[in-house]
């Protein structure tokens, strides 16, 4: 999975690759290349959009790997906030615990939606706070065609 998804030309042309996805799905590290000309800001700083592009599609991976396909998953809502200009390469580690997966999978047992909100810092390489991230991940158990 980590590297069909270094090879996915969004992230590949963002300069965004996956450093590590552990085995069990539960943590993933990802990395932002330094600006470049063709990566900067109109302030030579990490566009926003990449900075929140390398945080998007994992929580939402990790919980449907856990979770199975009996389920629907989705990315609901997302927030970003800028914390100080991105001028080196950055990394954001995300990670879901087995108590979430099951706290959400008692939640959605009986069919209901659940909204549950996960985030993660991106974080220079000198250790500075770039980006605060915040996604909110939909989940609803799907329903048998018999229960239906």
């Amino acid at each position: 999975m980590r590297r069909l998804m270094n090879a996915w030309p969004t992230f590949w042309a963002a300069g965004i690759r996956i450093l590590e996805w552990d085995d069990d799905f539960r943590r993933i590290r990802v990395r932002l290349a330094r600006p470049n000309a063709l990566t900067s800001n109109a302030f030579g700083t990490q566009y926003g959009g990449s900075l929140f592009s390398m945080t998007d599609p994992f929580f939402a991976i990790m919980l449907i790997e856990h979770l199975g396909r009996d389920h629907s998953v989705w990315d609901r809502r997302a927030e970003i906030e800028f914390v100080s200009p991105g001028r080196t390469a950055v990394t954001a580690e995300m990670s879901i615990s087995a108590a979430d997966v099951e706290e959400i999978r008692a939640a959605a047992a009986t069919g209901e939606k659940v909204l549950r909100w996960f985030g993660c810092d991106v974080v220079g390489t000198d250790g500075a706070v770039v980006a605060r991230v915040r996604k909110q991940v939909y989940v609803r158990r799907r329903r048998d065609d018999a229960e239906a």
